[in-house]
């Protein structure tokens, strides 16, 4: 006889997840077979991520597959994607634009999972949607919920990007990583453990990609395009003097309740 909720519960709870309650509901849900579920309760209880244990995480409305060894989308990048929305709302006529009328060129620059991509390809109907990752093992499961919607690659940054997009971007999202190399050991255990470094390690101050994706971003952005990066509060001062340094007009977006903020650089 399976575990009933009750059981899955304490045992949650018995190894120190604080939110036992909406675990073992997500788990209960998502387990297809007893073996399935005694299995996910096991790998939990051994601290795997819950998203990876699920193998799927909720963004911005959708549900995203998450393989184990890929950072998982934090809730506070839905912000990330809200600025991107409204950014492509406001694109001049002239940016270039894919088949339908007013969708912009959008990138997704160290994609992950594919999460921001996604969701952006969600918001923005018709938009031409390129994706980018350094790790193959974010990039195919990015493929996997991106799918037909749009182009993921594999390489560094800019680097795997079609020549044609030059100039041509409307929105260039960019979820790079910000914890300082001295701060990693800090992280949760889920994360220091069960995330790709990659994706965690943004250099000594944090601002090591940010800044080789601002200092690039200008030859592909397009006329009235803007480029969006998340970072944490007290590294705003520094992020937004790096955009101008770049020659982008630097603006920031907070957001109390995810506790989210968002550097935007317009051409």
């Amino acid at each position: 006889m399976p575990p009933s909720y009750a059981q899955v519960v304490t045992t949650l709870r018995s190894a120190g997840c604080v939110f036992a309650e909406d675990e073992a509901r997500l788990i209960l849900s998502t387990a297809r077979t007893p073996v399935e579920l005694a299995a996910m309760v096991d790998r939990r209880v051994a601290g795997r991520p819950l998203e990876h244990v699920l193998g799927w995480a909720g963004f911005s409305g959708l549900r995203i597959a998450v393989e184990p060894g890929v950072f998982v989308p934090r809730r506070r990048t839905e912000f990330l994607v809200q600025q991107a929305v409204a950014l492509a709302s406001e694109l001049p006529v002239v940016v270039p634009v894919a088949a339908s009328v007013g969708a912009p060129v959008v990138v997704d620059l160290c994609c992950g999972s594919g999460a921001v991509g996604a969701a952006l390809a969600a918001s923005l109907p018709g938009a031409e949607l390129h994706a980018v990752d350094i790790d193959p093992v974010a990039v195919s499961c990015a493929r996997r919920n991106i799918g037909a919607r749009g182009q993921v690659y594999e390489g560094d940054l800019f680097g795997p990007l079609p020549h044609g997009l030059r100039g041509r971007v409307g929105v260039l999202a960019a979820n790079v990583p910000y914890v300082p190399t001295g701060e990693v050991g800090l992280l949760p255990p889920e994360a220091r453990d069960h995330e790709p470094l990659v994706a965690l390690d943004g250099g000594g101050d944090g601002l090591d990609v940010l800044r080789r994706v601002a200092a690039e971003a200008p030859r592909w952005l397009a006329s009235g395009g803007g480029l969006l990066v998340e970072t944490s509060e007290r590294q705003v001062e520094r992020a937004v003097g790096i955009f101008a340094d770049a020659g982008l007009r630097p603006r920031l977006e907070v957001s109390e309740e995810l506790y989210a903020h968002v550097v935007v650089g317009m051409t």
